[in-house]
């Protein structure tokens, strides 16, 4: 009962404090990608030549079953959102485990074993770090060819050096301490302290770096589709929707640009709010003046 006293008591201070318009849009996003299936009126893929470029329903011209509008193809801009926000969604959270599970495991070896071991990775990070992303981004995916698992693999392999240096610096704070040293003295072996003690201890800053990754993860898997080198067509992707529309924008077709622009614009920012949340969430000083 006192268990259930202090969870409800956590729950409500989180509550209280989060910002709830994020939550909210980051919520409905994910219901409307799971959901996508239901959700959808029209196929994404498939289109009625004889209903291209209709404008919004609301807009002279317009048809209600076709909300937003339709594409050059005929293809219903809503149905093509939602199941867009499927694909953003599910190649951000992978491509962030990804990144976060290989950053992680480097930045706790570097961090705890330290010596030769911690030059090399650290070596090897600062190179990647040197890397300018985009234009990596762009040669893997004209390597490895369009797809969303080969953007997955791209991007997860792009963003591990953020959490490398991250949890190294938290392990080489960490190893110090003295709940190590005690266990150390107690003759626990090092990968045992390392699951034990370094882990939970750095999982805070993973999930805030996680958090505010998530936001550029979505920004450059639309860049990339944008440049033709992400998610391939026919595929309902926000990126690749904005590359198809540009071209109508100045002709007055402004709703094929409009609508997957907002949709990015909403999840990009919500995910980054939530992650300065997070950040000061969980660093104790601000958590006590708030």
């Amino acid at each position: 009962e006192m268990m259930d006293s202090a969870m409800m008591k956590w729950i409500k201070d989180i509550w209280r404090r989060i910002p709830k318009g994020a939550v909210i849009i980051i919520l409905l996003l994910i219901f409307t990608a799971v959901f996508a299936d239901f959700l959808a009126l029209h196929d994404p893929e498939i289109g009625d030549p004889r209903l291209r470029l209709l404008p919004p329903a609301w807009s002279a011209g317009g048809q209600w079953t076709y909300l937003l509008g339709t594409d050059t193809m005929g293809r219903d801009v809503l149905s093509r959102l939602i199941y867009g926000s499927r694909i953003s969604l599910v190649v951000a959270f992978a491509a962030v485990i990804i990144a976060g599970c290989i950053g992680t495991f480097l930045g706790v070896i570097a961090g705890f074993f330290g010596g030769w071991v911690d030059q090399v990775i650290m070596r090897f990070t600062d190179a990647w770090l040197s890397i300018p992303t985009v234009m990596f981004g762009v040669l893997m995916a004209v390597i490895l060819g369009p797809g969303v698992w080969n953007i997955v693999i791209i991007l997860g392999g792009t963003f591990w050096s953020r959490y490398a240096r991250v949890v190294r610096g938290q392990t080489l704070s960490m190893k110090n301490r003295d709940f190590v040293q005690l266990a150390r003295i107690a003759g626990c072996g090092k990968f045992w302290i390392i699951r034990k003690h370094i882990l939970p201890n750095v999982f805070d800053s993973v999930i805030t770096l996680s958090s505010l990754q998530i936001g550029i993860v979505i920004v450059l898997e639309a860049s990339l589709t944008f440049l033709g080198v992400g998610i391939a067509p026919p595929t309902p992707a926000w990126g690749l929707m904005l590359s198809e529309g540009r071209g109508g924008l100045l002709a007055g077709y402004w709703w094929l640009v409009i609508f997957p622009g907002v949709a990015i614009a909403l999840l990009v920012t919500s995910f980054n709010v939530i992650g300065d949340w997070l950040r000061r969430y969980l660093d104790p000083f601000y958590r006590n003046i708030e």
